[in-house]
């Protein structure tokens, strides 16, 4: 199993961690309460965490060529709800 964390800090983390759930519920398995949630993507399972000084995804995945995958998809909808904050990408690990 390969890992992959991302870091955004704000203060808004909780607010950006039940939009991106409640976005991808529509299409995959998720859950989450206001500081974690899980989603089920097919490449992989993204784990987040929210608190007071941001937000944090751990995501776990098999196939290392993946990794793009797994960065883009949470950037590119996390853009969309945070673009007030001037968000680009998270700070990944990897």
């Amino acid at each position: 199993m390969n890992v992959t964390t991302g870091k955004f800090a704000t203060p808004n983390g909780s607010k950006f961690l039940q939009q991106l759930c409640k976005h991808f519920g529509h299409k995959r398995e998720v859950s989450f309460t206001e500081t974690e949630g899980t989603c089920a993507f097919d490449f992989g399972t993204a784990y987040m965490t929210a608190d007071a000084e941001g937000l944090i995804v751990r995501f776990e995945y098999e196939d290392p060529a993946l990794l793009e995958r797994a960065h883009m998809v949470i950037d590119k909808h996390l853009a969309r709800f945070a673009f007030r904050e001037g968000f680009e990408a998270m700070h990944w690990d990897g």
